[in-house]
């Protein structure tokens, strides 16, 4: 890797920097097996729910990546579930497009508290490298418990700008697969999108840097496939960030 080309690296977080994607994924697959399990099909709207069981295959094609109310609308709109959309504030219990998201979000902090998180220690090591070179960072993130996972991770004082769920809401612009994230990162760190690097492990993150024109959209292949990453836009595949030490 030639990172002298570059003006600044921007990271999305779970799956590429830290693992909790496989918090997230048990999250998810709790909530959502859950809810489909316990879904009354006798009830009209839901006559022709598939209630079949919950797979990581579900979370790959309609969550991974994704704001988690859209998350959660993808999927149940791919089960013929039809919610109504909520408010952020409603109670987990509510049976709203928000409320099932705002439970799956209990399940993660609960997780998160109880186990912790570390780095992948491939990405401890290119962000090691980085600082070396003294390139500025950001992270790029759809979920809203980013901040809590770097810190529990203890690399939250790596990064110029963390651009995540609360700060897309804040700033009314829309999450992965659109571009408009990485764009303000890359703002924040005074690059424009042609001189900076995105590393994803999402197809909608891939697809998002792709569309914002970034100058490398490096695909991390934490279970998505690599035809996959590269058919979304990225301009090369890796396994382990250490291979681009």
């Amino acid at each position: 890797m030639a990172w002298n080309d570059y003006e600044a690296v921007l990271f999305d977080l779970d799956g590429v920097l830290t693992p909790t994607a496989e918090v997230h994924m048990a999250a998810w697959a709790e909530m959502f097996s859950t809810f489909l399990g316990g879904l009354d099909t006798s009830r009209p709207e839901f006559a022709d729910a598939d209630t079949s069981a919950y797979t990581d295959e579900d979370y790959y094609a309609h969550v991974d990546g994704k704001p988690r109310y859209e998350g959660v609308a993808d999927l149940l709109a791919a089960r013929g579930v039809e919610l109504p959309q909520g408010s952020p504030s409603d109670p987990p219990e509510a049976e709203t497009v928000c409320g099932l998201g705002n439970r799956k979000n209990d399940a993660f902090t609960a997780v998160l508290e109880r186990d912790g998180v570390r780095p992948f220690p491939g990405s401890l090591a290119l962000l090691d490298h980085l600082r070396d070179l003294g390139l500025p960072l950001a992270v790029v993130s759809s979920s809203a418990n980013a901040r809590a996972v770097l810190r529990a991770a203890g690399i939250a004082d790596r990064f110029v700008t963390v651009v995540d769920g609360r700060t897309a809401a804040a700033l009314e612009i829309p999450g992965k697969p659109e571009p408009d994230t990485f764009l303000h990162a890359a703002r924040d760190c005074g690059a424009a999108p042609a001189a900076a690097v995105v590393l994803e492990d999402a197809v909608s993150g891939v697809r998002a840097g792709a569309a914002g024109g970034f100058g490398l959209v490096v695909g991390v292949d934490r279970g998505a496939g690599e035809q996959t990453l590269l058919t979304a836009g990225a301009h090369r595949v890796v396994t382990d960030l250490a291979d681009l030490v």
